[in-house]
């Protein structure tokens, strides 16, 4: 007779071992590991903004470093940026259908951050947060 075997539960289980890293993901991590980034496609997903309220969207980022992270999104097609004639002239900030299919991953990896890590990082903008109830 046979043992019946127990299976792991899905947070356990261990993935199938890579000798070599994954070039979609090396990709996806280079563009990500990028400071402000996840947060800035975060604030776009309320919709097309311009740039001082896209600041106020993502408080303690510095008009330098919004300006360079925009400019690379909108090199990989994720943010579009629209200049509508004036006066004044303003220029508008929205995802593209490649940013918006972000979004996805973008929302899983918020319930996995608020259920895995410690929300006790004074440095996270907006500041800590109370532990979320199980």
């Amino acid at each position: 007779m046979t043992t019946p075997q127990r299976s792991q539960p899905a947070h356990r289980s261990r993935p199938q071992q890579q000798t070599e890293p994954i070039p979609a993901l090396i990709r996806a991590f280079a563009l990500l590991g990028n400071r402000w980034t996840g947060l800035i496609i975060g604030a776009l997903a309320k919709g097309p903004t311009g740039f001082a309220q896209m600041r106020e969207r993502v408080p303690g980022i510095s008009d330098s470093m919004l300006a360079d992270r925009l400019q690379e999104l909108t090199a990989v097609d994720l943010v579009n940026r629209a200049v509508r004639p004036g006066p004044p002239t303003r220029t508008l900030y929205a995802l593209t259908p490649h940013g918006n299919a972000f979004l996805i991953p973008l929302a899983a990896l918020t319930v996995w951050a608020e259920d895995h890590l410690p929300a006790s990082d004074a440095r996270t903008p907006g500041g800590p947060r109370p532990p979320a109830p199980h």
